[in-house]
C-alpha cells in the first residue's frame, strides 16, 4: 500500500477536501499557503537558515523557489482529478486573512476548469492549507453563514497548521488499522512539474538536482506539458544542454541529453507508455523509449 501522509501539506489538503466534499460541497480550489516565493533561490542564500534548522541548503531552496510547492500540488492534482489554471498556477499575493480571498477568483471559469490546485503567498494563517468550495443547496448555504462562513459563493475551509512529525503516525494507523490511503492518483497524470532555467544557462552545462542553482520546477497540466515535451524536474538532474537558455526559459527534451538509463528514466517511460501511448510514435524525438 503506497500513500501520501497526514502532516504536509498534500496529505492535510486530501484530508480537507474530503472533509468538505462530506459535507456535500464540491471543492473548486485546493490551496496551499506560502510565506515566500523566489524562484531564483539557491543553496547559498538559504544556506543560514538551513544551517538553524539542520537541513540541507538544497532541500530549504525547493522550499523558497516553488519546486516543493509545484510539486505538492501535483501529487493533489492528481489525487484529485483538479488541474492548474495556468503554468505555474495563479499564485495571488495578497497581506490579510485566507478567509478574505474567496472574492478574488472567478467562480464560473473555476467551474468550467472542474477546479483547480493552487497556491498563495502571504495570508494568514501561514503556514497552512485551504479549501475553497460552492454549493447550489439552499438549505446548506443558509446553515453556512449561520456558521460564519459568510454567503457564497465560494466558501472558505482551512487547517492552520502542518506538523509532520507528529501526524506521520496517525497516517500509519490509518493505513495499517483501517486501510485508509491518506493519498493516491486517481487515475493518469492530471499536472506534471516541468522543468525551468534559474539562470541564463549556456550549452554543455550538465544540470545539478532539486533545490539547486540550475532549474527550479514549475506545474503545468500534464496533457499540455507531453503536447509540447517538456522536461521533468525529476528527469532534468545530470542532463547536458543542447543549446544556451535564458533565464526562466522552459526546458524540453529536445533540448537536453539525458544521462545514462536509469531507474527514474525507466519508471518515467513506463508510466509515459501506459497513460500517453500516442507519444510513442514521437519516442525517439522525446528520448522517451
Amino acid at each position: 500500500m503506497l500513500s501520501g501522509a497526514d502532516g504536509d501539506q498534500p496529505g492535510v489538503i486530501m484530508n480537507l477536501f474530503r472533509f468538505v466534499k462530506g459535507l456535500g460541497l464540491t471543492p473548486l480550489i485546493c490551496g496551499n499557503i506560502k510565506g515566500l516565493q523566489d524562484f531564483y533561490r539557491n543553496p547559498t542564500t538559504q544556506a543560514s537558515f538551513a544551517a538553524r534548522w539542520q537541513l540541507t541548503p538544497e532541500m530549504v531552496t525547493q522550499f523558497a523557489d516553488g519546486t516543493k510547492i509545484s510539486i505538492e500540488q501535483a501529487c493533489v492534482a492528481n489525487a484529485t482529478g483538479m488541474g492548474v489554471a495556468k503554468r505555474g498556477m495563479i499564485g495571488l499575493n495578497y497581506a490579510g486573512h485566507i478567509d478574505d480571498m474567496v472574492t478574488m477568483y472567478d467562480v464560473e471559469e473555476l467551474k468550467r476548469q472542474g477546479g483547480i490546485v493552487d497556491y498563495v503567498v502571504g495570508p494568514k494563517p501561514g503556514p497552512g492549507v485551504f479549501v475553497f468550495a460552492i454549493t447550489d443547496d439552499p438549505k446548506t448555504k443558509h446553515y453556512l453563514e449561520y456558521g460564519k462562513l459568510g454567503t457564497g459563493p465560494l466558501y472558505s475551509f482551512y487547517t492552520p497548521y502542518h506538523l509532520i512529525y507528529f501526524e506521520i503516525p496517525i497516517s500509519i494507523a490509518r493505513m495499517v488499522l483501517f486501510q485508509d490511503i491518506i493519498m493516491a492518483p486517481i487515475g493518469g497524470p492530471v499536472v506534471e512539474v516541468v522543468t525551468f532555467a534559474k539562470t541564463d544557462l549556456k550549452a554543455g552545462k550538465t544540470l545539478d538536482g532539486l533545490g539547486g542553482y540550475d532549474t527550479y520546477g514549475q506545474c503545468e497540466n500534464a496533457s499540455t506539458a507531453r503536447q509540447e515535451n517538456l522536461l521533468p524536474v525529476g528527469l532534468a538532474e545530470g542532463a547536458i544542454l543542447k543549446r544556451d537558455l535564458a533565464r526562466d526559459e522552459v526546458i524540453t527534451f529536445a533540448d537536453v541529453e539525458l544521462p545514462a538509463d536509469n531507474l527514474i528514466q525507466r519508471l518515467y517511460r513506463e508510466q509515459t507508455q501506459l497513460f500517453f501511448p500516442e507519444l510513442q510514435e514521437n519516442a525517439v524525438e522525446v528520448k522517451i523509449l
